[in-house]
């Protein structure tokens, strides 16, 4: 006699099933994205233990706010990245000129026209959802899409001064013009990292020293100044310290000086209030573990400690360990993204992998340096950790894309292996990152 079956039961899907449609939708470095989901768990944690202050000012000590605001920027993130990651990284080849066109008169608008805090225009505010962006991460995203495509097409006559260098340092020393009078250090990190792609995509040693000549130009000029025109040095020309004074009211000039002034010979008691908070934060993590989760004292006293500064806090809540153990994370997201950049046979799609890698792990270890004191402060978050915004977002869309190219890659290495029966096909050529020999493209 046969037994009615539970049809209800029966039609549920098992726990390995859904590992395995999850392992089929979400392609792409499997490592990069565990690094994703960490760091997000991080930051929804470290977020709703440093917004204290924040919470008691602006909702009575309501910190619940930030906790639904960071998840909320969390879920969307990793939506953000999912949606892609789906998406073949060719088509961003083609839209990159588009969108590095647009992020010039946004850089623009921005600079004259943009929200000011802080002295400095780096905002711009969306009318309908009243939420604010800041036009340089979209700016940087298309400015490492753009070179990525410059250099993967110019790779036959990448050592021509005119044919190549000029085409490729261009469009980096206008977005970086663009964003420097209002965010100094967020230019120079990314002049630096678009060099650091110019020397893996091949471009003459001698052209990357000029352009760094070029731009330690203003740096030298900066400091110069502020040792010109602080206080306490002796024997300081009156003419010339004159001169340096009028130079520094110009725009953030004098921020800028200022704060190499405070790095240089500020003394212990003399140190900028969020230095000096910061300093106290790391010195009540012990080694091993901390204060402990949501035990920081630091946090309703260091300014910006969900944001520019939540590196301390980390360091006072978890200790030395957990600081050492966010160092590396961040080498493993670049080791997984320099593998990409070797296994990807296309040059366009291994410099963008690799660029876009670079702006975030560079961006994570300036945020690190300032925290801790070895660089003056600068105004740059920790990627995927500091408290959601348009920065978080963009950062999002930049792991979006490496995935985009990780995928592509698994999918280009799951073809190779599987025997296909010959089709006729059309033929591109593209040059290859580490050779510059020449491949071709099936379309």
């Amino acid at each position: 006699m046969n037994e009615p079956r539970d049809t209800l039961f029966s039609q549920m899907p098992t726990i390995g099933g859904m590992r395995g449609q999850l392992a089929e939708r979400t392609r792409g470095d499997k490592y990069i994205w565990s690094i994703v989901v960490l760091l997000s768990l991080i930051s929804i944690l470290v977020v709703y233990s440093a917004t204290g202050s924040l919470a008691y000012k602006m909702y009575k000590g309501n910190t619940s706010v930030y906790l639904f605001k960071q998840v909320s920027f969390s879920i969307l993130g990793l939506l953000v990245i999912y949606f892609l990651h789906r998406i073949n990284y060719t088509i961003f080849s083609k839209v990159a000129t588009i969108l590095f066109l647009i992020s010039i008169p946004l850089l623009l608008y921005t600079l004259f026209f943009g929200a000011k805090i802080n002295d400095g225009s780096r905002w711009i505010k969306l009318p309908i959802i009243n939420m604010t962006i800041q036009t340089s991460d979209l700016a940087k995203l298309s400015l490492f899409m753009y070179i990525s495509r410059l250099l993967s097409k110019k790779q036959n006559v990448i050592k021509d001064f005119k044919k190549g260098f000029i085409p490729v340092v261009t469009p980096v020393l206008i977005i970086c013009a663009l964003i420097m009078p209002a965010n100094l250090s967020n230019a120079l990190l990314t002049g630096a990292t678009a060099l650091l792609l110019m020397f893996i995509g091949r471009i003459s040693l001698k052209h990357i020293f000029l352009t760094i000549g070029v731009a330690l130009i203003p740096v030298a000029i900066i400091i110069t100044v502020a040792m010109l025109t602080y206080n306490g040095k002796q024997n300081a020309d009156p003419k010339k310290a004159g001169v340096a004074e009028n130079v520094k009211s110009f725009g953030r000039f004098g921020t800028w000086v200022k704060r190499v002034q405070d790095f240089m010979y500020a003394k212990d008691n003399e140190t900028p209030y969020q230095v000096q908070q910061a300093k106290i934060a790391i010195a009540n993590g012990s080694v091993l573990v901390g204060l402990g989760p949501g035990n920081s004292r630091q946090r309703n006293f260091l300014p910006q400690a969900y944001n520019d500064f939540i590196y301390s806090i980390i360091i006072e809540e978890y200790g030395l360990l957990g600081g050492a153990f966010m160092i590396f994370i961040y080498l493993v997201f670049l080791f997984r993204c320099i593998r990409i950049f070797r296994r990807c046979p296309y040059a366009f799609g291994a410099f963008l992998a690799l660029g876009l890698s670079f702006t975030l792990v560079i961006q994570a270890v300036a945020n690190m340096a300032v925290n801790v004191n070895l660089v003056p402060v600068t105004g740059v978050t920790l990627p995927l950790v500091s408290m959601g915004g348009s920065s978080f977002l963009f950062t999002c869309g930049a792991i979006g894309i490496i995935l985009s190219v990780a995928r592509n890659v698994e999918q280009m290495e799951g073809r190779a292996e599987t025997p296909l029966v010959p089709q006729p096909v059309k033929e591109t050529a593209e040059v290859t990152p580490q050779t510059g020999g020449k491949i071709f493209i099936q379309s």
